[in-house]
């Protein structure tokens, strides 16, 4: 049997209880706009079909869901005032695929939608960023790979150092 369950080291901290309250209230907001578009859509555009009018509600559901996903680390980052946990390497390629996504919005022609969400993305990086800037980097704060930041050891404690890198390798 498939079992999902969290690190123990994930599911005592704040940041799950944090995650959890945003995506709360996120999925209210998330099924409530999809509602919303879905009966304006059927009230107010031309669809060929029901089942048009069913894949064009799943597909705002899909952009929705991408955006909805993004959030919840701006409030964790806000509600721990650091941003020691982002994964950054995980954040430059998706600054570098928004970058092309950009591109191609203004070549390509495309449905509105689809450049919203497009756009969004924008929006969540330049807040990210914001947020990289006024939240100090907690050097302490393990991240996600399980490492630490620089510790300030004297230089005789190699002993120390070593048992400490041991350490948080096994968290």
């Amino acid at each position: 049997m498939l079992r999902f369950r969290d690190r123990d080291s994930y599911a005592s901290n704040k940041t799950k209880e944090y995650d959890d309250i945003a995506m709360k209230y996120l999925s209210y907001v998330l099924f409530l706009l999809v509602a919303c578009f879905s009966i304006y859509s059927l009230m107010y555009e031309r669809h060929k079909s029901w089942y048009s009018w069913i894949l064009s509600s799943l597909t705002s559901c899909v952009y929705m869901f991408g955006f909805i996903m993004m959030c919840p680390q701006l409030f964790i980052n806000y509600k721990l005032k650091s941003v020691a946990h982002l994964p950054w390497r995980q954040m430059t390629y998706k600054f570098l695929n928004t970058i092309i996504d950009d591109l191609f919005a203004f070549v390509i022609k495309m449905p509105t939608l689809h450049r919203l969400s497009v756009f969004r993305d924008d929006l969540i990086f330049l807040i990210y960023l914001y947020q990289r800037w006024v939240y100090p980097v907690d050097k302490k704060r393990i991240n996600e790979f399980g490492f630490g930041g620089e510790d300030d050891q004297a230089p005789g404690s190699t002993d120390i150092t070593t048992a400490n890198e041991d350490e948080k390798k096994t968290n």
